[in-house]
């Protein structure tokens, strides 16, 4: 066992900030000597001290022998990895890496059609061809779940020569799928199974929160520390556990898709926010659940208003645990979309989601909010249905009137071959039936719509056209007003 007490590469940090020394290194400012005026007044000088290099004491991130091994180590036994990467490009890195590890050109790897754009830039980059499983769907909340261990065990019969399976866990609602019955069929291929655990980062640390990836089985997770716990934001970890993963490879890949000036600040910010877990952790976490208990008890209490509740036990295989934690607000029986309701608690009453969606406005409460915020969301919610419910019929019909649930997504190329096709740029309505050649993805939850390779059909072009108009953004697109859409040009291309 080692000392979670220890934070090694923490205070390594405040030891070389403290030192004083002539600087002749990056970065340019010199620990806030040079920095600017606006900047210190927003941030305070301290900050900048340490805002350090890879100095000699400082350890490196990508060959680490000293304080950043050390860390890394407590990390790893603090979250239940073999071993762990701290990762300075958030999450999106973490799952690049972890696609470019076991996947080539030309190798299939299995994931769900919701996966993060960061998975589409992953399959760009590796050239891996996607065999994309259609999530389990909620109509009734239009909501999409966890793919299910049936879709999994088909899939693997359809290709049993696939390299990897790769899953969301939670989604960003919140929502677990039976990871451990997936990471068992995935087993028996002898291929690994990795998780996008961005959102589940405290799952660790509590036994009322869901499993664990690494405790259901995976092979490698990527989690956003600073998305649920105390990490800067960027601040990330991507953990191994078994023989499946090439650490080797996970190394080298990192190497390609982080920056070979890691910021110190946030390398330390993760050291912190693991003796944080680690050593108080439960108490923390405990605290959270009992916030999100009442938020929920008193949100569904309110006149048009329901929460995301788990369904019956087996009712639903795509949906085996939630994370209490996750508060999704259902709020159209109101007339109004989440993206008028998310309008209205930001700019009136002091209140800002995560996101928005069509019917849905959802919340993350973690370890940073307070009983004060709790009772603000509350009491925000009870004025939204009080005095700007809409008993128009037609708006509430348009809310329902969502495009086709399941759009088939058809890929013509592979997203590698698509985005590095020669493209042109066309009004909306003449892509019809062409191959997209960008990622288009209202945001958040990142998701994409389109990707390149897909063929685009009228019914997606009418859904971006319904987000849009209802509030919600659209990116990734060159043309973020949906005008215009770049489609690959021909289908001969080098």
């Amino acid at each position: 066992m080692l000392n979670q007490n220890k934070t090694p590469l923490l205070d390594a940090l405040k030891a070389n900030a403290a030192r004083p020394h002539a600087p002749f290194y990056t970065p340019g400012h010199k620990q806030g000597e040079g920095i600017s005026q606006p900047l210190a007044d927003l941030l305070g000088k301290a900050v900048f001290r340490a805002d350090l290099t890879e100095l000699t004491d400082l350890d490196n991130l990508f060959a680490p022998q000293g304080v950043i091994q050390e860390a890394q180590q407590l990390a790893a036994e603090a979250f239940g990895a073999s071993q762990t990467w701290f990762l300075v490009n958030g999450s999106t890195c973490g799952i690049e890496a972890a696609i470019l590890s076991t996947c080539g050109t030309g190798d299939k790897i299995i994931l769900p059609r919701n996966v993060h754009s960061s998975a589409i830039a992953g399959l760009i980059l590796s050239g891996a061809i996607p065999i994309f499983l259609n999530p389990e769907y909620d109509p009734a909340l239009d909501i999409a779940h966890s793919i299910t261990p049936n879709a999994v065990q088909s899939a693997l019969q359809q290709h049993p020569d696939a390299k990897a399976v790769l899953v969301v866990y939670p989604t960003y609602y919140g929502v677990c799928g039976d990871l451990s019955a997936i990471a068992n069929i995935t087993h028996q291929y002898n291929i690994p199974l990795l998780v996008d655990e961005a959102h589940g980062a405290h799952f660790a640390f509590h036994p009322e929160l869901p499993t664990p990836a690494l405790a259901a089985g995976a092979d490698l997770t990527v989690q956003s520390i600073h998305k649920v716990l105390g990490a800067m934001t960027q601040a990330s970890m991507l953990h191994v556990q078994g023989k499946r993963i090439d650490c080797d490879r996970i190394s080298k890949a990192l190497q390609l898709v982080q920056s070979t000036s890691p910021s110190y600040l946030l390398l330390a910010s993760l050291d912190a926010a693991r003796q944080q877990m680690a050593l108080h952790g439960k108490m923390l976490m405990s605290r959270t659940l009992q916030l999100a208990d009442e938020a929920r008890t008193r949100i569904s209490q309110i006149p048009g208003l329901s929460v995301l509740e788990m369904p019956p036990l087996g009712e639903s295989p795509g949906f085996m645990a939630l994370d209490k934690t996750r508060l999704t607000v259902t709020v159209s029986a109101l007339g109004l979309t989440g993206f008028e309701a998310d309008e209205i608690l930001d700019e009136k009453l002091g209140v800002t989601a995560e996101f928005a969606s069509l019917q849905h406005l959802s919340f993350i409460i973690s370890l940073g909010n307070t009983s004060a915020d709790i009772e603000q969301l509350v009491q925000s919610f009870t004025i939204l249905a009080k005095e700007y419910r809409r008993t128009d019929s037609t708006v509430k019909n348009q809310v329902w009137q969502t495009l086709d649930k399941t759009p088939s997504y058809a890929l013509q190329l592979s997203p590698r071959e698509a985005f590095f096709a020669i493209s042109e740029t066309l009004p909306l309505p003449q892509t019809n039936k062409r191959i997209c050649a960008e990622i288009i993805c209202p945001y958040p939850p990142g998701i994409p719509v389109l990707m390149p390779g897909e063929f685009i059909t009228k019914s997606v072009l009418e859904y971006l056209q319904q987000i849009q108009a209802m509030g919600g953004l659209i990116s990734g697109c060159n043309d973020i007003s949906l005008r215009t859409l770049k489609v690959v040009k021909s289908h001969l291309h080098s």
